[in-house]
């Protein structure tokens, strides 16, 4: 029969190889012979064989099995000492013992396909040529002795270049094509036809029949964390049609209180209890007619004002709903917030190139995507922040007018509103360290203060005046047994000893000046004198950021109104007046400023100059000629050069958020409104984002590259050399989503990510040979994706490769699967190690989804 498969005639040369093997049933005994050219080079005797067969209608297969194998090579031939050759002699007399294995299978019209095994043979073959056996070919009915001179040359299959060249105009083709429809449907408008009839008017009508006003009652909501009591017995009602607001100092508590009404999930413990329409409900019941609006608007900067109101309506509405009713109630939506008109404007953000829409618009916007769902109670958690007196304005009088013309219930927190906006109130809840302060009518707060002797000067704000007063309010331990709310609109015992407790720590008046001037009401003085003369010597950071009138303050004298000046308070200042606040010590510019402006600064700027005047006097030259100066002097303004680059980065989450930690904030705070179940998001990122990015570029440059490199000319090693890059993708991509879920810092994931990658890179088999590996160590191979995607491509390539090096007129012939097993790679493991790497991509991107499941909610 003729031997071999192509590797081993290749290494052959123009010397054909034979292979016979003959066997005696009677006497359970077989003969193996190995021929080159037709001369014998060696042979095996094998004993306690056993035969079997098995045959159907268009295949057959035939077996024998020996125990014992004893084989001898033949002297000065091919493979066994002549001259040129190798001679494996030694190996056959000490390391073949058996056992070994014959077996032929034919199918129908088709080669019989042979093959003999034997294990150390197998080993040498392996790592000699890279086949797992000596292959055969069988041309007769069954596997006797052949006589033919094999002459038959299985044809080498070249690679088809118009195939190749198709496939990259395909490839770029569809790129092209996604690239033109993505750009389309993003920019299209949605243009509707002439009214008609259909059954979206009663798809609406049907949602806002389903909308029922709903009054939330309160009372003995408390709040602890880490054994801190952070709210205190607070109670309250609001009512529809009407906007309640919450007010109070920074760290009163308003926040945390909001998210307590709207249920949100707290790390700490919740008490009290919580009444809608005087009933108690589920917390699935309870956000299903409820909408939060928080702080931080988390909108895609590159979707415009309907899309991203669209999005909310077509995730939250009614799968039954139609899709021409939800987006004829984001219009309505639209109009109803003053914001149809700029539906078509993108979002924007700072950072981008476009600014897109303004902060006022942007409330509206997340307004809006709260609205779709006509929710009866709508939560807002500071609504007016970091926006001007105007847009503030603006946003507030929408929500009036969504709670009076729709009968909506309205509650949000506000710091220190304009008294324009605090004359729009219904219901007014005042904290100051956790505790009730007043909870009311907003129109009965100014008679219940000064019937306790707090008084709003004329043409004071009275906002203002109550978050002054609150400033300084001591905690409260006793509480009030009865409700806050016996008539549902005034205020109890325990407000009125919260507000009792300020006059005792503020109505304590010192006149250092020698001036006797009585305190007022609107400004309280507590015993704070010591604690501003330790604040007026923190020179550094105590300035004066804005000119002040000096009509409206009693702040005069100010430097350069506008400027960053140090300020130190003169003795004829007011000693109860208090010091600007310091600016915080995060804002990195700020301090640098504050510090190149002190008289620290100016000092040390002096030493400099007088240390390099002192050194170059010593030298005798200026440091600029001198040679051996010249180089510290360019690494320093390189220094310099580099310090300029980066000193513009500032240190918040704008300056250091990516587009990454962006999108894990927007998941978290839709998951919690309900836009979506984790596993539909998950999905989503895998089919649309990780694998289009993993699966296109791989086909796309392998289909370019593969062709030019003048690797392996056969399409079955082009389709392995996409499979694996695909798969070595995906398992990449998998353990860094995985990484990027469980670090919540993306710089700490970058960290990480970087030195899996790092560590799995040396364990590839290109940097460390895997025969140099310790033993102990070895195992930590079996955890590298670069190696498995390495050794698989290389074997993929170099396997079937004979290398030929003509040295002193002699050819030296090496096989390609001798060179990849002295560098420790397995001839036989290409298919495992694509197993390999399909197991890792699977099995992180299940861990990356339970870690997102688990990880990656909303905790206040």
């Amino acid at each position: 029969m003729r031997c071999c498969k192509q590797k081993i005639t290749s290494l052959l040369g123009d010397q054909k190889p034979q292979v016979t093997f003959t066997c005696d049933k009677e006497d359970a005994t077989c003969q193996f012979q190995f021929w080159v050219d037709q001369r014998e080079s060696f042979y095996c005797d094998l004993d306690q064989c056993k035969s079997s067969a098995e045959f159907d209608e268009h295949q057959n297969s035939t077996s024998y099995v020996c125990d014992n194998i004893k084989c001898s090579c033949i002297s000065d031939r091919m493979l066994c000492g002549q001259d040129g050759s190798v001679d494996i002699s030694d190996f056959l007399k000490e390391s073949i013992r058996g056992p070994a294995k014959f077996e032929c299978q034919q199918d129908e019209g088709k080669s019989n396909d042979c093959q003999f095994r034997e294990p150390q043979m197998d080993d040498l073959i392996s790592a000699l040529i890279g086949d797992s056996s000596i292959l055969l070919t069988c041309r007769s009915g069954e596997c006797l002795y052949h006589t033919e001179v094999p002459g038959y040359e299985r044809p080498v299959k070249r690679i088809n270049t118009p195939l190749i060249a198709g496939i990259i105009a395909l490839c770029s083709l569809f790129l092209v094509a996604v690239i033109l429809l993505t750009w389309y449907l993003s920019r299209r408008q949605f243009k509707y036809g002439p009214i008609h009839l259909d059954d979206s008017d009663d798809e609406n009508a049907k949602l806002m029949a389903d909308h029922k006003p709903a009054s939330l009652y309160f009372r003995d909501i408390s709040y602890a964390l880490n054994g801190k009591q952070i709210l205190k017995e607070i109670g309250g009602l609001a009512r529809p049609g009407e906007i309640t607001a919450i007010m109070g100092a920074s760290g009163a508590g308003k926040t945390t209180f909001l998210d307590i009404l709207a249920r949100k999930n707290k790390r700490g413990r919740v008490a009290g209890d919580f009444y809608v329409n005087g009933e108690k409900i589920s917390d699935s019941d309870y956000k299903s007619f409820i909408g939060f609006v928080d702080q931080e608007d988390t909108m895609l900067p590159t979707l415009t004002v309907h899309e991203t109101i669209l999005t909310s309506a077509l995730l939250r509405l009614p799968r039954n709903m139609s899709r021409a009713a939800k987006e004829q109630r984001v219009v309505e939506v639209e109009k109803q917030l003053g914001i149809h008109h700029i539906r078509d404007s993108l979002i924007g953000s700072e950072e981008g190139k476009g600014r897109g829409i303004s902060g006022g618009e942007k409330r509206r916007v997340g307004i809006a995507c709260e609205l779709v769902t006509s929710p009866s109670i709508l939560f807002l958690d500071e609504p007016t922040s970091g926006l001007d007196a105007y847009n503030a304005y603006n946003v507030i009088e929408c929500l009036v007018t969504l709670a009076k013309t729709y009968n909506r219930t309205v509650i949000f927190t506000i710091h220190q509103p304009r008294s324009n906006i605090v004359a729009l109130f219904d219901r007014l809840i005042l904290l100051a360290r956790g505790n009730t302060v007043y909870s009311g009518p907003f129109h009965q707060c100014q008679d219940y203060f000064d019937s306790i002797g707090y008084s709003c000067p004329p043409g004071f704000n009275i906002a203002d005046y109550l978050v002054d007063l609150t400033m300084h309010a001591g905690s409260v331990d006793d509480v009030d047994d009865g409700t806050i709310f016996a008539d549902n609109s005034s205020v109890g015992p325990s407000s009125t000893r919260a507000v009792k407790s300020i006059g005792t720590a503020s109505i304590v008046s010192t006149n250092d000046d020698g001036n006797n001037l009585p305190p007022t009401p609107s400004r309280p003085k507590g015993r704070r004198h010591d604690s501003v003369r330790k604040q007026q010597e923190r020179e550094l950071f105590t300035r004066r950021r804005q000119p002040v009138d000096t009509a409206a303050s009693s702040d005069a004298g100010l430097e350069d109104p506008g400027s960053f000046r140090l300020h130190r308070q003169s003795p004829h200042d007011d000693p109860h007046d208090l010091p600007p606040a310091a600016l915080p010590l995060t804002a990195l510019d700020e301090i640098v400023q504050a510090f190149a402006e002190s008289g620290i600064a100016d000092s040390t700027r002096d030493e400099i100059s007088q240390s390099i005047e002192a050194a170059c006097l010593a030298n005798g030259a200026n440091a600029t000629e001198n040679s051996a100066h010249s180089s510290g002097i360019n690494v320093g303004a390189m220094a310099v050069l580099s310090g300029y680059l980066f000193y513009g980065i500032t240190d918040d989450i704008a300056g250091f958020q990516n587009r990454l930690g962006f999108e894990r904030l927007l998941f978290v705070r839709e998951r919690a409104n309900g836009y979506y179940l984790p596993v539909t998001y998950f999905a989503a990122k895998v089919l649309f984002d990780i694998v289009p990015l993993r699966i296109i570029p791989p086909l796309l440059m392998g289909s370019i590259i593969y062709p030019m490199t003048g690797l392996v000319a056969d399409f079955e090693h082009f389709y392995k050399f996409i499979l694996i890059l695909i798969l070595f993708n995906l398992a990449a991509a998998a353990i860094c989503l995985f990484i990027g879920i469980v670090c919540k810092d993306h710089g700490v994931a970058n960290l990480i990510g970087s030195l899996v990658m790092l560590f799995s890179l040396l364990f590839a088999g290109l940097l460390l040979n895997h025969n140099a590996i310790p033993k102990t160590a070895v195992w930590l191979q079996s955890l590298s994706i670069f190696h498995y995607a390495f050794e698989s491509l290389i074997v993929n390539e170099v396997v079937h490769l004979t290398l030929v090096d003509n040295k002193y007129g002699i050819n030296i012939t090496v096989p390609g699967a001798a060179i990849l097993s002295s560098f420790g790679f397995d001839n036989n493991a290409l298919w495992s190690d694509v197993f390999c790497l399909g197991t890792f991509a699977v099995l992180f991107i299940i861990l990356a989804y339970t870690a997102m499941h688990i990880l990656l909610v909303e905790r206040r």
